[in-house]
């Protein structure tokens, strides 16, 4: 499903507002919750990236907006670094009330010491994870250096932080100073860590990383993400971290026997997600993306659906190849099978309502390598031709369609 829009109050009344994500047709197997970085939001393409990676692990997702910030409501200048806190509870009672009880923290620059602050006091979650957390939630002050001497004298200011203006008043720098990290690690004592940081990182230095990871208890990881910025704003070092993530949870948050899934005879249930054309799919309990290539509107995410109809008949072809080979004794070692098609998807897509269309071909080439001789190469290739999916995609197939109710 696409990610569904959210509302929920804290513990001032606040509204605030988050997106949820969840995995193709099925009750997710785990619930993570993001807190995004310090001025940013729920919508930074990053944070969208790694929830997508999620999603497709099996994971609901839930990222949303501090108060003051995106489209949730309140004042900025009233907020701090425990409200922010006091959020991420609100938004742990949601999810645990409306979904299931969250198990994974998830939290980006100051997000990150947020989600280390709170996890303690949520008995549900078994693991957190950080991208580019300072080690202390003061760290952030450096951002606003210049100004703090006249905050501090006069009760609040004008700052400039991301090219944007932001209202910060005396108890948020209050607030900051009075939290310290050390008892926060030692109440996650016993709970799976990982923190994640990129060593170029020129807004919140390594060497946070190396003090959290110091300070903190096993079992604890850390993943560097080399060549990274601050904001993961290249779309495939937070797909990377999105996707390191979710293996890395795997291995604390055990698999649970999905018995509320959603049953139906379906093999694949397709998805549209955010985007022009990203698709979700479901294949058993196997998660996987389809989207058109750039050349077609699409942002090239995953593979196409024609590429989806290639690889089917390319692994049906190899599997076939192997079953015959075993059952003849033969000494197949290894099968590639190449393919193309040769018509142009997107005009097939543009003209797909006309009644005459062309019919494309798939070309199909076959390397097999073993101690074989002519005959049974030959042979071979004569099986190739008899695969379940080409023998599928030969026949004129009948697609009933029919709509489902909302």
């Amino acid at each position: 499903m696409k990610a569904q829009e959210v509302h929920f109050a804290n513990d001032q009344g606040v509204r605030l507002t988050g997106m949820v994500e969840l995995p193709a047709a099925e009750k997710p197997r785990h619930f993570a919750i993001f807190a995004h970085c310090f001025t940013c939001n729920k919508d930074l393409r990053s944070v969208r990236k790694i929830a997508l990676a999620l999603t497709q692990r099996g994971f609901g997702v839930l990222r949303f907006d501090f108060a003051g910030l995106g489209d949730s409501a309140g004042d900025f200048s009233e907020t701090n670094f425990s409200s922010n806190v006091e959020d991420l509870q609100a938004a742990y009672a949601y999810v645990e009330t409306h979904h299931q009880t969250p198990d994974l923290l998830i939290g980006h620059s100051l997000g990150g010491a947020s989600v280390l602050m709170a996890a303690g006091a949520l008995p549900g979650i078994s693991a957190v994870a950080t991208i580019g957390a300072p080690c202390e939630p003061d760290h952030v002050l450096k951002l606003m250096a210049e100004d703090l001497a006249s905050i501090k004298a006069q009760g609040e200011a004008t700052v400039t932080l991301a090219g944007r203006q932001f209202k910060i008043k005396k108890q948020f720098i209050e607030d900051l100073e009075n939290h310290g990290m050390k008892g926060a690690l030692e109440k996650l004592k016993g709970r799976p860590l990982l923190f994640m940081h990129s060593p170029q990182d020129d807004t919140v230095g390594i060497e946070n990383a190396r003090y959290l990871y110091t300070h903190a208890h096993h079992p604890k990881s850390f993943i560097s993400l080399d060549g990274a910025d601050h904001l993961l704003s290249k779309g495939s070092d937070a797909a990377y971290a999105g996707e390191v993530m979710a293996a890395w949870a795997s291995r604390y948050l055990p698999e649970e026997q999905n018995t509320d899934a959603l049953q139906t005879e379906e093999q694949v249930v397709a998805e549209l997600e955010e985007g022009p054309f990203l698709t979700r799919l479901r294949a058993g309990r196997h998660h996987l993306l389809a989207d058109e290539p750039r050349k077609a509107g699409g942002e090239d995410l995953g593979p196409s659906p024609y590429d989806y109809l290639a690889s089917g008949l390319g692994a049906c072809t190899a599997m076939t190849l192997k079953m015959y080979a075993r059952r003849k004794e033969w000494p197949l070692e290894e099968v590639q099978v190449h393919l193309s098609w040769d018509g142009k998807y997107e005009e097939d897509c543009a003209h797909c309502d006309e009644p005459k269309r062309k019919i494309g071909r798939f070309v199909r080439k076959i390397r097999i390598e073993g101690e074989l001789d002519e005959k049974q190469r030959q042979r071979l290739l004569q099986i190739a031709n008899k695969c379940p999916v080409h023998k599928t995609l030969e026949r004129s197939v009948h697609i009933h369609s029919e709509l489902m109710e909302a």
